[in-house]
């Protein structure tokens, strides 16, 4: 163990909608990072910051009041993030067709964007929620329960949690002071309108409003505070932020203005940029509500596995139980495998169907490649001696032996590059040298009790390389399939 103290976030959803396909590539990178890092000695704390305040929320929050007639969740038989999510492509709706009766009467375009009431309502709500107003701060916290209960279900069904949980309505107004003493150090300068700025330009930025002439905080600003509030409960030695690569300059501004800042831990803020999910239909859109819900996938997941397991027709010895666990385990993992055997850094198209190929580059092969070791296992368990055999290795033999020398180097090199895929593209090598070796030698009727020996203890290894890389992935294995 190294003790070397990381906190790496990840998820950081909107209460507004529930989460999504590009969520979920997110929230396996950073769980899979979060492991990756702990098998090689850190002490990992997984957290995230909901972004549970603003705009965005109370467009959902104006839209129940317009449209719901008092509904809920429970109510409707709707999940709680599902439920409001509508809500906020609701209010898009109504929006849009403001802004074109607005046109149509003669208002030009980015003037009618401004002047629709349904905009100017939702300003005012926020304003209210900022003074405390009772009964916005009321419909605030039963909209928002109803959204932490849907996500929940969601992180608990795909396998995921957090250490900790930051939430942006208590993080908002952190930095303030910050900024005071940024001032004070001429870090950052006002401009005539009492707003706060800093100038990167020397170093290849721009100018980033800091604070608003009228006091308040910008995004950025909370970050500053959370940055340093992070490190001050932790005590953290790096703080890894998994977050899209279209905030790749949010991410460059923060960390050299923590740095100008003199803050500790600055030089060892990373972001963990990673490319675009997209389906093979295009790209998602929440406020049009074509985006595709993580639970509608994971369904889909789940559905397609249990076609592809019926077709194959080798589990009809399985109890109802046992097979809609068998059907979640390949499901979740094919997701997983598949949106993790991409480099991080790369845009990437998720296909549902390829992803649960039983003969590709997939979790389900890797799945199965160990289902059947197991099986091989099962039928010699009292075979296996622990002494040493002296017999020579054959090629393919020795092939899986040097793929399996690999394991320790691949996990620090995973660690190193922060990137899941080289585990993922190394268990998959190892499941398919192990299948070749499987086709040229037999197990059961080898040569020799030696050669048997040799080849159960190689067929041991193999399992438990396999178990243990998919378990960095968060992909369960299943004895049998």
């Amino acid at each position: 163990m190294n003790g070397k103290q990381v906190m790496v976030e990840y998820a950081s959803p909107n209460t507004n909608k529930p989460l999504h396909l590009g969520h979920l590539r997110n929230i396996f990178l950073g769980w899979s990072v979060a492991e990756i890092l702990k098998a090689n000695g850190y002490h990992v704390i997984k957290t995230c910051i909901v972004n549970d305040r603003g705009i965005h929320i109370c467009k959902s929050m104006l839209a129940w009041e317009m449209y719901a007639d008092g509904a809920t969740p429970e109510s409707t038989g709707i999940k709680g993030d599902h439920f409001v999510g509508d809500y906020y492509v609701k209010f898009n709706e109504a929006y849009k067709r403001e802004v074109a009766d607005l046109v149509a009467a003669g208002v030009p375009q980015a003037e009618a964007e401004k002047e629709t009431w349904t905009i100017k309502r939702t300003q005012q709500m926020l304003l209210d929620w900022e003074a405390g107003r009772p009964e916005v701060i009321e419909l605030w916290k039963k909209m928002n329960g109803w959204v932490y209960e849907g996500f929940d279900t969601t992180y608990k069904n795909i396998g995921v949690g957090f250490d900790k949980i930051y939430y942006e309505s208590d993080t908002y107004l952190l930095g303030k002071d910050i900024v005071k003493q940024g001032m004070d150090k001429k870090v950052f300068y006002q401009k005539d309108d009492s707003s706060i700025w800093i100038d990167l330009t020397a170093d290849g930025l721009d100018e980033k409003i800091v604070q608003r002439s009228d006091g308040t905080s910008v995004y950025i600003t909370q970050d500053i505070g959370l940055a340093l509030q992070k490190y001050e409960q932790y005590k953290i030695e790096q703080s890894i932020y998994v977050i899209g690569n279209e905030q790749n300059y949010h991410m460059k501004v923060l960390k050299l203005i923590c740095q100008k800042l003199g803050m500790p831990n600055a030089d060892n803020i990373y972001h963990l940029s990673y490319g675009m999910v997209e389906l093979t239909s295009g790209k998602m859109k929440s406020r049009e509500g074509t985006v595709v819900d993580a639970d509608d996938i994971v369904d889909e997941m789940i559905s397609t596995s249990q076609q592809h397991t019926e077709e194959l027709g080798k589990v009809k010895d399985f109890t109802d139980a046992e097979l809609k666990d068998l059907y979640k385990t390949i499901g979740l993992g094919a997701m997983k495998f598949y949106l993790l055997r991409v480099d991080p850094k790369k845009t990437m198209v998720f296909n549902p169907a390829e992803s649960i190929d039983f003969h590709g580059f997939t979790g389900p092969f890797v799945q199965y490649t160990y289902a059947r070791i197991q099986s091989i296992l099962r039928k010699e368990e009292n075979a296996i001696r622990g002494e040493q055999t002296s017999e020579p290795l054959l090629d393919a033999e020795k092939e899986v032996m040097v793929v399996a020398e690999q394991y320790p180097s691949i996990i620090e090199q995973a660690a190193f590059e922060h990137n899941p895929s080289v585990i993922a593209n190394y268990v998959f090598n190892v499941a398919k040298t192990f299948n070749s070796f499987y086709a040229a030698h037999s197990i059961a009727n080898a040569e020799s009790v030696e050669k048997k020996q040799l080849r159960l203890k190689i067929s041991l290894l193999t399992a438990n390389i396999i178990k243990s890389g998919m378990n960095l992935l968060g992909i369960s294995v299943p004895e049998r399939m």
